[in-house]
């Protein structure tokens, strides 16, 4: 079942092996950093990026809502 937060006053929905996304986007991304992908998922549909541990992820914009995905 997914779970949902809020990174930076964006509310997202996510699996558990999305996780360090959230972290990611959370803790090691400043405001600013982070809205760069919100800001490229709402106007595109998505937007992809990787943690510092090279993991990649696609961030969702799709009917009003965002939801991470681990690729």
């Amino acid at each position: 079942m997914p779970d949902k937060t809020t990174i930076h006053g964006f509310s997202i929905t996510y699996e558990d092996t999305s996780r360090p996304g959230v972290e990611y986007l959370r803790n090691d991304l400043s405001y600013p950093e982070a809205r760069v992908f919100f800001d490229q998922a709402r106007m595109r549909g998505s937007a992809e990026f990787e943690d510092d541990e090279d993991r990649q992820y696609t961030l969702l914009y799709q009917g009003g809502a965002y939801t991470l995905l681990k690729r």
